[in-house]
C-alpha cells in the first residue's frame, strides 16, 4: 500500500511516517519501480501501534521502547508494564501540577476587583518583590 493509504489507515499522517523512517523509528519503506513507498501489513501494523501509544500520551522515545518490547518475541510483559506505571505516574504528577496552577490563577481572579481602577491584585502577585510569592 502507499503511504497515502498507510497514513489512512494507521491514522498517521504522511508527514509523520516519513518522518518515523527518517528517524528509524519505523522501517524505511520498500519503493515501487515509480519510486513511490509502498508498504506491507506489518510495516502498518506498527504505524497503528505508534499511533496509538502516541494517542495515550507516550513519547518518541517512550514509542522506541514500546515498540522494541512488540518486535522482541522473547519479551517480560513486565517490561511493558513498568514503562506504563512510569507513564501513569509523570501523568499524575502532570495532572497535579496543572491543578495547582488553576487553583492559583482562580485565586488570583478573586483577589482583582477587575473594574475601571489601575489597581490590580493580579499584576501585584505576578510582579517580583511587590506581594508576590517570590
Amino acid at each position: 500500500m502507499n503511504i497515502s493509504e498507510a497514513a489512512r489507515r494507521s491514522g498517521l499522517s504522511s508527514k509523520t511516517i516519513r518522518y518515523y523512517e527518517d528517524i528509524g523509528l519505523i522501517a524505511p519503506a520498500r519503493r515501487a519501480d515509480n519510486g513511490y513507498r509502498q508498504y506491507d501489513p506489518s510495516q502498518l501494523d506498527e504505524m497503528c501501534f505508534l499511533a496509538r501509544a502516541r494517542n495515550v500520551g507516550f513519547d518518541l522515545e517512550e514509542c522506541r521502547q514500546l515498540l522494541a518490547l512488540q518486535r522482541d518475541s522473547g519479551r517480560e510483559s513486565r517490561h511493558a508494564r513498568q514503562l506504563v506505571l512510569e507513564k501513569s505516574a509523570k501523568l499524575q504528577q502532570r495532572i497535579d501540577e496543572l491543578v495547582a496552577m488553576r487553583e492559583t490563577l482562580e485565586t488570583m481572579a478573586r483577589r482583582c476587583r477587575g473594574d475601571e481602577g489601575p489597581e490590580c491584585a493580579i499584576l501585584d502577585d505576578l510582579a517580583c518583590g511587590k506581594g508576590g510569592s517570590r
